[in-house]
């Protein structure tokens, strides 16, 4: 019995270090990253305090703050990526997209790109990038790589006359039993365990009196242990949003110097503004001129993507507003098992399916605000930034990496807490101010897109931190950033 008590005291103290005591300092940090990002950006405040050469590996913020040269890199590295799946058409998540983007332009600006990845029963794009070399396998039962085959993949390469310069696998695409033997390695995460705690108390409030109470959230303290424990065997760990930077360090308690930030970003060639592209999306799916408010949704229509939440209000707000509902029109681009429920709303509900890249560019110019009712707090979504860049504005659930990175003040858009009475505010608030305001909305969000969440930036950051981590003694300086340029 007293072995009993020792097990259960013990694990309530782990969960209390690991999820309770951090978030003190989380919403201090949040508050501090909001306010800041009304006045100046993190990179101005250093600069204002030391005019001296800053060490990347030591800087506190996102990378994307900083301005790299556009130059052709005065280094080519050998890179190694290990990736669970790479991305076929329009059904690709987050991860397979940022891999898509971050590293067809490596490529392209003259690095050797090595891209470990399962192969696929689909027709595989062919690239005409002579440095863009493709090592294929067998997934295993669960859809990921065989780690086997892949690391003996990954040594024949590695064996040839010039080894590869940096290693990187997005999230866990090479695990942490391989990871440990590599020095130059850099992980992206997209999502981790403490993060998603959020979502299943999200998940619970939410839950019916119907449906059966799981133990999403003893498993989930539990991930958060196995997590701490084998994080360590990367060697370097690349967050895709401040508030995931922020817990690496404080809760995952990985060395400063190990932690880097880098947010997402979007092509921003594909994803501008343009009046005409909307004006003839409209045309052919038959939007009236006479609607004044255009809403979007996209991504998967499913439940963990907050479209139950999304679908009941928007059936409350239908039901006891019929001016709301002749006023305005809601366009749904994706698939999953909420699109028939969507359907069944009306006809000012238009559910468009996935939509390829180019459709899906022409889709946000058409809308006047893009809505994410999310419930995963984990990653930084793409089609906020897409939206962002498009000269949108945004509403989002309020979850950390989305205030902390994204939609850092109301005059970019709307955030609301995950219940359905928050959201219904927040789409009549949208609805009441008009399209003069959305507007307003849309120019402030665009530039802070500009700002931050462009493939340019993300790429030109990785790339830096590439650089860096290959240098072995550091003799090229790569790890040193000049704040008056580089």
């Amino acid at each position: 019995m007293a072995r009993d008590r020792s097990s259960i005291f013990s694990f309530q103290y782990i969960c209390y270090i690991v999820i309770i005591l951090p978030i003190c300092s989380v919403i201090l940090f949040l508050s501090w990253s909001h306010c800041c990002s009304q006045c100046y950006s993190p990179y101005q405040v250093i600069v204002q305090k030391q005019n001296q050469p800053i060490n990347l590996l030591a800087h506190p913020f996102a990378w994307n703050n900083l301005i790299f040269s556009s130059d052709p890199p005065s280094k080519f590295l050998k890179i190694a990526l290990f990736v669970k799946k790479w991305p076929q058409r329009s059904h690709a998540g987050g991860l397979e997209r940022h891999a898509l983007t971050l590293h067809l332009a490596l490529a392209k600006r003259g690095h050797d790109l090595h891209i470990f990845t399962t192969s696929t029963n689909s027709s595989f794009s062919n690239y005409s990038i002579n440095n863009l070399h493709f090592h294929f396998s067998k997934p295993t039962p669960g859809g990921y790589l065989d780690q086997a085959i892949v690391w003996e993949q990954f040594q024949a390469q590695n064996s040839t006359n010039k080894p590869f310069d940096i290693v990187h696998t997005e999230s866990v695409g090479l695990r942490y039993t391989r990871s440990r033997y590599v020095t130059n390695l850099a992980v992206t995460w997209h999502g981790i365990a403490y993060e998603t705690i959020h979502s299943d108390i999200i998940q619970e409030l939410l839950r019916s009196p119907q449906e059966q109470q799981n133990n999403a959230l003893t498993e989930r303290a539990r991930k958060v242990v196995e997590e701490i424990k084998f994080f360590p065997n990367y060697a370097h760990h690349v967050a895709t949003s401040d508030h995931a930077g922020e817990i690496l360090k404080r809760v995952y308690m990985i060395p400063e110097e190990r932690v880097h930030i880098i947010l997402n970003g979007v092509d921003q060639q594909v994803f501008k503004p343009d009046i005409s592209k909307g004006k003839g999306f409209r045309k052919r799916h038959n939007i009236p001129d006479s609607k004044s408010l255009v809403i979007g949704l996209a991504g998967r229509l499913v439940k963990d993507k907050g479209h139950p939440l999304m679908f009941e209000a928007l059936k409350q707000i239908i039901a006891e507003n019929s001016t709301f509902q002749e006023s305005s029109m809601v366009l749904v681009a994706g698939d999953g098992p909420w699109a028939a429920r969507y359907r069944d709303l009306g006809t000012n509900i238009l559910v468009l399916g996935p939509l390829e890249q180019a459709e899906l560019a022409s889709f946000y110019n058409a809308i006047d605000i893009f809505v994410n009712p999310t419930l995963r707090a984990q990653g930084l979504d793409h089609t906020l930034l897409e939206a962002m860049l498009s000269g949108k504005p945004v509403m989002a659930t309020r979850l950390a990496s989305i205030v902390g990175s994204v939609i850092a003040g109301s005059e970019m858009g709307y955030t609301f807490s995950p219940t359905v009475t928050a959201l219904k505010e927040a789409l009549y608030e949208l609805w009441i101010g008009g399209k003069g305001v959305l507007d307003k909305k849309g120019q402030v969000a665009r530039q802070r897109g500009l700002q931050l969440f462009t493939a340019t930036k993300m790429v030109a950051a990785y790339e830096r931190l590439f650089l860096c981590v290959s240098s072995a003694n550091h003799e090229d300086h790569f790890c040193e950033y000049q704040p008056s340029g580089n």
